[in-house]
């Protein structure tokens, strides 16, 4: 039996294409290999192509998130209590920035947010590229997100400078262009270990591996969705079925918008466009403007963050709670909060 200090992507791959699973451990040290750029292109479009093919497990996501973890600049703050709203993205439907927004009515709420993210992979927009288009700055060091997250209860972090590492692993990902364990590395690889999280994800065959990767990461509360109609979000067009993280086990079930007290309105109703027109809808939602689905769906969305972030004790009342947030005025003001201070903090030597 091999050490698993001693394996090579040409052992792992052996095991893979032998329809064998890695360990934790093992698939720990073969992303270390890929982050310290020690394996060539060719090698890492082999082992992540093997990995889809034979479908990656709850220990090799583990593994892999584990260690790009440790790779990351990590932002220092008291991690209790502390919510992300990464999504993996992916899901080939083009709506508007459904979990930035959400993400910023949860701290109005005040739940403290540290949230991840990064320019569009697959959709027109990111999270980055609609924060930039709202004039927030999205360029801080882990240091300067800390000093935000301290002072107003939420910040951002963009990806691709929390983890430098990745950058070996880029052109084998472009060049295959199909979905590989990367996709969900984002959401669970937080720089500053946030240990709740509202998890959109595009594979609905595997909110439940990872929930309990979620689990095996420390998280206390978490809800991974996946609509019925594709989304990787809480859907107002159909079911979306989540799996909860709660005291440590992992329950899968179906929620209706009927059931967030919402009307069900047609998908292309939360369609959105590039990141300014994207940034528009947001601060409609914000102003009070917005009535439609796009309110609806963001509701939907901020409810469930207000819920898994301790702020209401069903799905439904974070709804209310959402609505509450918007109608008063503080969503729109958590924004400009985050603008001013974006921007303050940089200044800052």
């Amino acid at each position: 039996m091999m050490t698993t200090e001693s394996m090579t992507i040409q052992q792992a791959l052996m095991k893979l294409t032998s329809g064998e699973s890695l360990t934790t451990s093992e698939a720990g040290a073969v992303m270390g290999i890929i982050m310290r750029g020690e394996a060539t292109g060719a090698q890492i479009g082999a082992v992540i192509t093997a990995l889809r093919m034979k479908g990656e497990t709850k220990e090799e996501i583990t593994g892999f998130a584990l260690t790009m973890r440790a790779h990351s600049n990590q932002v220092r703050t008291e991690q209790q209590g502390l919510l992300d709203t990464c999504g993996t993205g992916g899901s080939g439907i083009h709506k508007f920035n459904i979990s930035t927004a959400s993400a910023m009515i949860a701290s109005a709420a005040g739940v403290r947010v540290a949230k991840h993210g990064n320019r569009a992979m697959s959709g027109k927009a990111g999270s980055a590229d609609v924060l930039e288009a709202l004039g927030v700055n999205i360029n801080l060091s882990a240091e300067q997100a800390a000093a935000c997250l301290e002072s107003i209860g939420i910040c951002f972090m963009f990806a691709q400078l929390y983890h430098p590492s990745l950058k070996h692993a880029a052109a084998p990902r472009r060049e295959l262009g199909i979905r590989t364990i990367f996709n969900m590395l984002g959401p669970l690889a937080n720089p500053a270990g946030a240990d709740r999280q509202l998890l959109g994800l595009y594979d609905k065959s595997r909110t439940g591996t990872v929930a309990e990767v979620l689990s095996e990461l420390g998280l206390k509360r978490a809800l991974v969705v996946s609509s019925h109609d594709g989304l990787d979000e809480i859907s107002i067009s159909a079911p979306t079925q989540i799996s909860e993280l709660k005291d440590g086990k992992v329950s899968t079930f179906d929620i209706t918008p009927e059931a967030l007290g919402l009307a069900e309105r047609p998908l292309s109703e939360v369609i959105g466009g590039d990141a300014h027109v994207n940034a528009a809808i947001i601060r409609s939602i914000f102003s009070g403007e917005e009535q439609g689905a796009y309110r609806d769906i963001v509701l939907a969305n901020a409810g469930a963050c207000i819920y898994v972030g301790g702020g209401a004790d069903s799905l439904r009342e974070g709804v209310a709670a959402a609505a509450m947030i918007i109608d008063s005025g503080k969503a729109r003001q958590k924004l400009e909060q985050l603008i001013v201070t974006t921007g303050e903090v940089a200044h800052v030597s």
